[in-house]
């Protein structure tokens, strides 16, 4: 591939949680991309991403130690984070740090710039919504989240949504870029009826949810999402778990759902899952953009969620959108899908149409690039 028309290739470092989530999928992905062109791409973590390929040129990762003092009652993350990104930046010349999340990301970027002084690299730190939620929860870190936003080169938001949360929010000087996610989907090497075997599916509707399950994702009105259904013993749900789906088995077998839920845990291959299903259906209250439903629509798979935050930017006039908190709203939504074959095989495609077009590698990670070199001249 040529990069002739490339920015200059640059050291990188980012970091970012290693967990299923948007943001460390989404890290990862772009690191990927840009070592692609060219780039070398340091990661930094407490573990290595999900989905990071250590294999790939110009990849590099970097281990950070939690909780190896004693002088701490309590493990702690910014510290040692801040420390090794000093450190690699001294050995391996980094030019740029993209963290991701201002707590404690941006937070250990800024001590790490502070430590080295006039060898300090450019700081580039992206929101993605968490940054808000821990705000809300405890007002006390906003002043942390504000002076590591200040002492950032450049913030980029995956949404205009956020952007708009956060200048409401926050007491932001600079200017906010919004630079949505993007998906790279890669070749399959099964079959849908290979997944669907392995799944037990037969002719079933086969309904996915992917998400870190955490309380804002609302697993409880998916369930009662499917109760409602009118064509349930037509349906099964997927589940693709980056959290412990344990609490939430109570609540499965009060609903006499049962033999309509599927669990897959910790799944990195999701792809696979995506080949087999037939829709996605998303309950979140609060998405600052929801890569799981960019996802679902670059496998050309139809989308049914809650109208919040950044999921309409995504979806256009495309997806299913209901007002947040109607469950019946949303199971009639899957029922017409299930009821409608060409409405579901239409909607996907139309979904991959506009994903393909919106929300590529070839055109977000230029955004990307154009943010570091404006940061770096």
């Amino acid at each position: 591939m040529s990069h002739r028309n490339s920015p200059r290739r640059r050291k990188i470092g980012i970091a970012c949680y290693p967990l299923i989530g948007g943001s460390g999928i989404l890290a990862s992905s772009l690191g990927a991309e840009l070592a692609r062109r060219g780039h070398e791409v340091h990661f930094f973590s407490y573990a290595r991403p999900v989905r990071l390929d250590l294999t790939a040129p110009r990849v590099y990762y970097h281990e950070v130690a939690v909780g190896g003092s004693s002088v701490f009652r309590h493990p702690e993350y910014a510290l040692p984070l801040a420390a090794k990104m000093a450190a690699v930046t001294r050995t391996e010349g980094l030019e740029l740090l993209h963290v991701h999340y201002a707590v404690p990301h941006a937070t250990a970027a800024c001590l790490a710039a502070e430590m080295l002084g006039t060898a300090a690299p450019r700081i580039v730190t992206t929101l993605h919504g968490t940054d808000i939620t821990l705000m809300d929860n405890d007002p006390e870190y906003r002043g942390t989240i504000e002076h590591a936003l200040a002492n950032s080169d450049a913030i980029t938001a995956v949404s205009e949504s956020l952007r708009t949360q956060t200048l409401a929010a926050l007491r932001v000087d600079g200017e906010i870029d919004v630079i949505p996610n993007f998906f790279h989907p890669a070749a399959q090497t099964v079959t849908r009826a290979d997944v669907r075997r392995e799944l037990g599916l037969t002719d079933e509707f086969l309904v996915v949810h992917m998400s870190n399950l955490r309380p804002v994702k609302r697993i409880d009105l998916l369930l009662r999402v499917m109760v409602e259904a009118r064509l349930r013993p037509r349906m099964k749900l997927l589940v693709l778990a980056g959290g412990d789906f344990e609490p939430y088995r109570a609540l499965v077998d009060e609903l006499g759902l049962g033999n309509h839920v599927i669990i897959r845990k910790d799944v990195a291959e999701i792809e696979r899952y995506l080949l087999a299903a037939d829709a996605g259906l998303y309950t979140s209250e609060k998405e600052s953009f929801g890569l799981s439903i960019l996802e679902t629509l670059f496998h050309g798979k139809p989308v049914v969620a809650f109208d919040v935050g950044g999921i309409p930017e995504v979806v256009g006039d495309i997806g299913l959108l209901q007002p947040f908190g109607d469950v019946a709203a949303l199971a009639r939504s899957l029922d017409s899908l299930v009821d409608t074959p060409e409405l579901a095989q239409s909607l996907g495609e139309q979904g991959r149409g506009r994903a393909e077009a919106q929300f590529s590698a070839a055109r977000i990670v230029p955004m990307y690039e154009s943010v570091y070199e404006r940061v770096l001249k």
